[in-house]
């Protein structure tokens, strides 16, 4: 009897597990309750009360309260993904023990933080849809010429906090990643400019840039106040990531 050997497979190509890990990441962010609570149900819930209550009074300028509403939701729910949910959970598999783990496996380092980010920009096209579709049917009309800039300050807004989230979840322990994440979620909610329109310095924020951004290029369309938040945006973009690579700790 002669035995012959088969040969072996082989992994996957790189690219393929970094699209199988971000698929992993999405799931685990729309099967955990208190994440779609955080980046679908509120932002929703906060629309609904922004245009068809008195509950806030929008300074709109003149403008339909849908449309500044739309955009600042929209923003609202990007950085809840890339921020706050990417803070808690990295901080607690950092906790586990599981970052370090999983880079020792053939997906590694650089491969795990790009299935992250690819599981964001995926829950970040799931909330489009539902948060956009909810806001069309409340009567929203974005302006087609700022579609572009738009997802340009989708880019730079989810790379800005993702690196913001990384730098929390690489250096604080697990707790205090929990408490600090919520805790400026709602300040920025409150008084950072990314629902209600930035005044002062607020537009200077990575969240008042994102919001700002949004707000005037889904409304009147693009000018010189978008660019100016997009540059904002990409100067907090490059600032958190130079320090998330250099003080984040694997374990």
């Amino acid at each position: 009897m002669t035995l012959t050997r088969q040969p072996h497979a082989g992994g996957a190509p790189w690219p393929r597990r970094v699209v199988a890990h971000g698929g992993f990441e999405l799931r685990n962010l729309i099967r955990n309750g208190e994440q779609l609570l955080l980046t679908l149900i509120l932002p929703a819930l906060m629309l609904v009360v922004l245009v068809r209550t008195d509950l806030i009074r929008l300074d709109t300028g003149g403008a339909p309260a849908i449309d500044v509403a739309a955009p600042g939701v929209l923003a609202l729910a990007v950085m809840s993904t890339a921020f706050t949910s990417q803070a808690i959970s990295t901080g607690f598999d950092r906790r586990a023990g599981a970052l370090r783990l999983l880079a020792t496996t053939p997906l590694g380092r650089t491969g795990l933080l790009g299935g992250k980010v690819l599981g964001v920009f995926a829950m970040e096209a799931v909330q489009v849809v539902i948060l956009g579709g909810l806001a069309l049917a409340l009567g929203w009309q974005p302006n087609p010429s700022g579609i572009a800039a738009a997802l340009l300050a989708v880019v730079l807004g989810t790379g800005a906090f993702t690196a913001l989230a990384l730098l929390l979840a690489g250096t604080l322990r697990a707790e205090a990643v929990l408490a600090g994440a919520n805790l400026l979620w709602l300040l920025l909610v409150v008084g950072g400019g990314i629902l209600l329109p930035a005044a002062g310095p607020t537009r200077f924020l990575p969240s008042g840039a994102l919001g700002e951004a949004m707000r005037t290029a889904l409304g009147p369309g693009p000018s010189g106040a978008t660019w100016i938040a997009l540059a904002v945006l990409a100067a907090w973009t490059a600032v958190f990531s130079v320090a998330t690579v250099r003080w984040f700790k694997w374990e």
